[in-house]
């Protein structure tokens, strides 16, 4: 690899790695010249890649989100991740099959040897953890459209699907705010506030039609329970079969993790990368376990059980291994 090219793909790399970088520090970390950072900078953008000059006393760049989607840099990790997240991506969302696959080839044929070695060991076969339990897909572009409507907080109107209503009957759009996307016994809900009916409810999304466009922005009201997993359970008149019971947020796509959750976890879009999830065990450490099987960062919301749970597991681990 030329000394260029392996500067622009270190140059990417920590560009991708924080949102701002002063120029003079770039410059230093790359070894190199002001002057030629910006010359790096220019060939980056060549290459499709929306690098944008920061104004201020010291200057920088910031890679930003641009029209299409550039070549991308990943560490082994990350490769690893992708690849078996795309394996595992139609479990609940249907729609991407064709991209799914066609995003793993790509992947899979630019990876060196040894990782692509390590990929082709990880062939991923779901099995539902509840097998007479019937689970259902959602159509991406409804998730995506839903998902962005609870973000920017705005009235999403939408065809439904009412159970138990005459075939052929005509039903008026629904006009509701979209509070909260999450899965609940391997099924995508919305919770949101129903303007007709003045009223909260609880949506499946596979009967969901969204339509355009979105109506106003709203202010959100609070919902009639502790939080978003007491209301979910409430609306299906379950309790929780394990005395112990606590959440956490992790640094992973709702859509992700939602494959892997069982009957008693409920999974609660925050970001579009991150989750907050709530589940229950027999005991606080085997609480603690069940969330440790998620390969990301994640914060232990609580209760504070579940944290010293948490802590005493690391205690454990770290003796074995002297």
């Amino acid at each position: 690899m030329s000394e260029t090219s392996a500067r622009l793909l270190s140059l990417l790399s920590l560009l991708q790695a924080r949102r701002d970088w002063p120029g003079a520090l770039l410059a230093e970390r790359l070894e190199v010249s002001s002057r030629t950072v910006r010359r790096d900078v220019d060939r980056l953008r060549d290459l499709g890649y929306p690098v944008r000059a920061i104004k201020g006393p010291d200057g920088g760049y910031r890679l930003d989100a641009g029209a299409e989607l550039p070549p991308l840099l990943f560490d082994d990790d990350q490769a690893i991740a992708v690849a078996v997240a795309l394996q595992t991506a139609t479990t609940t969302v249907a729609g991407i099959e064709e991209g799914a696959l066609r995003a793993l080839a790509t992947v899979r044929q630019v990876m060196p040897a040894r990782l692509r070695q390590r990929v082709d060991a990880l062939q991923v076969t779901t099995i539902d953890r509840y097998p007479n339990r019937r689970r259902t897909t959602v159509d991406s572009n409804q998730l995506i459209a839903i998902g962005m409507a609870v973000r920017a907080q705005e009235i999403l109107r939408f065809d439904y699907q009412s159970p138990g209503a005459p075939e052929g009957e005509w039903l008026p759009p629904r006009k509701v705010e979209p509070h909260h996307l999450v899965t609940w016994g391997g099924r995508w809900y919305l919770i949101g506030w129903d303007l007709d009916r003045a009223d909260w409810r609880t949506f499946r999304v596979d009967r969901i039609t969204p339509k355009t466009p979105t109506g106003p922005r709203f202010t959100p009201r609070e919902l009639p329970a502790a939080d978003v997993a007491e209301y979910i359970a409430r609306q299906f008149k379950t309790k929780d079969q394990y005395p112990c019971r606590g959440e956490a947020v992790l640094q992973l796509p709702a859509d992700e993790v939602a494959p892997w959750s069982g009957q008693d976890t409920m999974v609660e879009e925050v970001t579009p990368t991150s989750c907050r999830v709530t589940m229950t065990a027999w005991s606080w450490v085997g609480l603690a376990s069940r969330f440790a099987m998620f390969e990301c960062d994640l914060e232990l919301v609580g209760p504070p059980e579940l944290i010293d749970a948490a802590h005493h597991i690391a205690a454990r681990f770290q003796e074995t291994s002297r």
